[in-house]
């Protein structure tokens, strides 16, 4: 909505003004800080010098041209040739025109061109060009004589400065966007209400009653309400001796600074009021009016309107989104002989406007229901500045004051033409079937200072609440008013609305920020974090999180390579997906395969839920899991890589260094055999073990050997990628984990160590060890034969080939002796070296390589 500061200033006495910029910046920030969102302001008032009033006399076709006309104006000095691509106007028309040398808002400067063999003296100029508004689709017409000869309205004079004909000084217009819930800001009014009572201003509304005369509203009109609870109040009001003159130049200047075009008197007065009070009105010319008067009621399905834009519209019915055809409630205003002449609070019909014969109106004011004006206007998407008022609620109460409003703008009009006003008839018709209903809200002081965190009494929430229309009395019980409510603000209805309006009075940037005191505030748990933290480090590690879907196939399962009972579903929409998934492998394999078909084969997914394991007694009930899946398919991953992922992974989430063991699958038999066959595997730890290599693969276990496991790492077996539709010969890494068992791993402290001053000694060790025992069963070895001293241990190469015995492999590790006090002498490192030697031979059987 565009507010013009000037006419702001009508109800309040605004000390800024628009020369005044920094004002203008404040006074839009107050207008924030009340929740009226500036989005804008536009100075205007500049940049007319050179632009003045011109007469078309004669408007010639340009061969060649179709967009393009050779206009011929003029400006009081004799014809002048413009080339013109607007063509919203006629012969006689009084139009602005740039003349050469001009400087236009925006810094463009007028000058002498040729276009198709013709030189154009001047620009013939929009509202918008001249900054006076948004219209750009044709000229702004000042007034229509008709004929190039024919006498000039009142006040115009051709080649006078178009800034002094309209009144033009320099002015701030504001561009604001009101919210659903502020109906009563959709006018200048409501918004000068609310800036005076944020500054403490004075503000008043002065319309006087019209005065009337001659035979009553009765005798010449009539009104009907068929639709109460569609329309509970009805206002008409009728004048007569009515003379169409151009509206006075400030009234005009208004107009086109709020975006619309001046067109008449009556027309302007309307849309004046609407704007300034925010009440729609129609003015329809009564002798058109079949019957001279008007009814509302529910269109029937089938009627027609031709409505002020040209457009049939049909009437009560309207296409779905399915195609069919339903009957609608669309209210219409229909004349006394019940055809209708306008679509109800959205626009008026084109057999009963105003034009220039017009000598009798019939003024129309009403209240409509909101939902059904904004029904009908989303229906024919035709949303006009009259639907969104009503589709928000008007003042029931403000009907008359509008009329009066009106009345008075008629009369200053004919006074300045010179020619004498309308007469209005006494007794308006006045159909109001419902009458207004003045709410009022219990308000409760103290409960108004506990939402706000602020510390007012009564009379300061009354010094609030006053000046912005509402009544404040006390009540018999202390602490709490009786507020009721203005009858401009139909979205107002409860106790906490009135506080917001305490709120937005009191200044919400005056409102203490204080901490949330509720035993209830929610958080995220423990569990909750160690999954957060989970899925940082997986895509640190540059892997994207999956979704797949928790019901599959189950001949997904076995193509994995599951062979154990499943949940089935009793009743699944297809078979394709009947029963619970079991693990996590068989979705992000087929998201691997996806990806890989559309030529994307190099990717890392993971993803975090839950597995549904079927027990192998069908009188026990399944159990559910949630667990993590790793699937590395980037290029150059396998084992290995699953490997550094579990150590990236338990490095990130603190882990206790012994918490963990890798155990690998040893043949059966072996020394150190841990049992790890699928079938030696109890239900829960098998599922983990589905889909990987015979002998690539390995068991995270928590604490010993015989502890719980929590996942596996490995490669996915090359027949289970195969069966996926994968190449066979690729090597993929997996990874997976029981988060339900993680959360039961003992962390580091995570408290910060006191960093060493001392230089640090490296020593490396190569050890020769059989294939079946782990690397981190190394680790562990020379961990605790290192002691307190150690720093760190890193596994940095394992080697086969010759030299190395068929069945076994070389472990260089590089470990790191540091102490917090001192500088370790040779010989203490030569004795940890020592020592570590001795400890990885006598537990391990290994050989220290030369």
């Amino acid at each position: 909505m565009r507010v013009p500061l000037s006419w702001l200033r009508e109800f309040t006495p605004l000390a800024t003004d628009a020369a005044d910029r920094a004002g203008v910046r404040e006074l839009g920030r107050v207008l924030d800080s009340l929740g009226l969102v500036v989005e804008g302001v536009e100075h205007v008032g500049d940049g007319l010098d050179g632009v003045v009033l011109a007469r078309v006399a004669e408007i010639r076709a340009i061969k060649g041209a179709d967009r393009i006309r050779q206009v011929v104006v003029d400006a009081g000095a004799g014809p002048q040739e413009i080339v013109c691509g607007a063509s919203n106007f006629s012969v006689g028309d009084v139009v602005p025109l740039a003349t050469v040398g001009a400087e236009l808002p925006g810094g463009v400067v007028i000058a002498r061109r040729k276009m198709r063999g013709i030189v154009s003296d001047g620009m013939l100029c929009s509202g918008r060009e001249l900054g006076l508004g948004d219209d750009a689709s044709g000229l702004l017409v000042i007034a229509s004589t008709g004929a190039p000869d024919a006498p000039l309205p009142g006040g115009i004079e051709l080649g006078a400065p178009l800034a002094t004909y309209l009144c033009i000084v320099p002015d701030a217009v504001f561009d604001l966007a009101i919210e659903p819930n502020r109906p009563d800001c959709l006018s200048i009014l409501g918004v000068a209400r609310d800036l005076a009572a944020r500054l403490s201003l004075p503000f008043a509304v002065a319309v006087a009653p019209a005065a009337t005369s001659g035979a009553p509203a009765a005798e010449l009109g009539s009104v009907a309400v068929h639709e109460p609870a569609a329309c509970p109040h009805l206002l008409a009001r009728v004048l007569t001796d009515v003379l169409l003159v151009p509206s006075p130049p400030e009234v005009a200047r208004r107009l086109v600074l709020a975006g619309m075009r001046p067109i008449n008197s009556v027309v302007d007065a309307s849309n004046y009021v609407m704007l300034e009070l925010g009440q729609p009105t129609h003015p329809y010319d009564l002798d058109r009016l079949g019957g001279g008067g008007i009814a509302v009621r529910f269109a029937r399905p089938g009627e027609r309107l031709v409505t002020l834009d040209g457009t049939e519209r049909v009437l009560g019915l309207h296409r779905d989104a399915l195609g069919r055809t339903v009957e609608v409630e669309d209210l219409v205003i229909c004349d006394a002989r019940d055809v209708p002449v306008g679509l109800a609070g959205v626009m008026g019909g084109a057999t009963s406007e105003i034009s220039e014969s017009t000598t009798r109106v019939l003024l129309e004011a009403a209240q409509f229901a909101p939902l059904v004006v904004a029904r009908a206007a989303k229906r024919h998407g035709l949303r006009s500045e009259a639907s969104a008022r009503f589709e928000r609620g008007v003042d029931p109460a403000g009907l008359g004051r509008a009329a009066d409003r009106i009345c008075e703008l008629l009369a200053s009009a004919c006074a300045a033409a010179g020619v004498p006003g309308p007469v209005v008839a006494p007794r308006d018709l006045d159909e109001h079937p419902r009458p207004v209903e003045i709410r009022t809200v219990a308000l409760r002081v103290e409960r108004s200072n506990a939402l706000l965190g602020i510390d007012l009494d009564a009379p300061a929430v009354a010094g609030l609440l006053e000046p912005i229309g509402f009544e404040v009395e006390p009540t018999g019980t202390p602490g709490t008013v009786s507020v009721t409510v203005p009858t401009f603000r139909p979205d107002v209805a409860r106790e906490v609305d009135v506080i917001e309006e305490v709120a937005r009075h009191y200044g919400y940037e005056r409102i203490p920020a204080t901490g949330r005191r509720s035993p209830y505030v929610g958080g995220i748990g423990a569990a909750g974090i160690v999954r957060r933290r989970v899925r940082r480090l997986l895509t640190g590690l540059g892997a994207h999180e999956a979704w797949t879907s928790s019901i599959v196939d189950p001949a997904a399962l076995r193509r994995a390579g599951s062979g154990a009972p499943v949940v089935t579903l009793a009743n699944p929409m297809v078979s394709e997906e009947s029963v619970l998934r079991a693990q996590l492998l068989p979705g992000l394999l087929e998201s691997l395969r996806r990806n890989a078909s559309h030529r994307n084969p190099s990717v890392r997914l993971f993803e975090v839920g839950h597995v549904f394991l079927a027990s192998p007694d069908a009188a026990a009930l399944p159990t559910e899991r949630e667990h993590l899946g790793l699937l590395l398919g980037a290029d150059g991953d396998d084992a290995t890589v699953a490997v550094h992922a579990w150590r990236a992974l338990a490095d990130g989430l603190l882990l206790a260094p012994d918490a963990v063991s890798v155990v690998q699958r040893l043949p059966s038999g072996a020394v150190g055999d841990g049992g790890d066959d699928l079938g030696d595997a109890p239900h829960a730890e098998a599922a983990l073990l589905v889909g990987l290599h015979p002998t690539r693969r390995a068991r995270l276990v928590v604490g010993g050997r015989s502890g719980p496991t929590l996942g596996a790492i490995g490669e996915v077996d090359p027949e289970v990628l195969e069966a996926f539709g994968l190449a066979p010969d690729r090597r993929v890494g997996w990874m997976v984990l029981d988060l339900g068992t993680l959360d039961t791993v003992a962390r580091r402290d995570r408290r910060a160590r006191v960093v060493s001053r001392y230089p640090s000694n490296d020593i490396d060790l190569a050890f020769v060890v059989g294939d079946e025992i782990p690397a981190d069963a190394l680790e562990r070895v020379l961990a605790t034969a290192a002691g307190e001293l150690c720093e760190s241990i890193r596994v940095v190469d394992v080697y086969r080939g010759p030299g190395v015995e068929p069945g076994s492999r070389s472990i260089a590790s590089r470990l790191r002796f540091r102490a917090a006090d001192r500088t370790l002498t040779d010989a203490e490192v030569s004795e940890l070296r020592t020592r570590c030697i001795d400890e990885a031979t006598r537990e391990l059987g290994a050989v220290l390589r030369g």
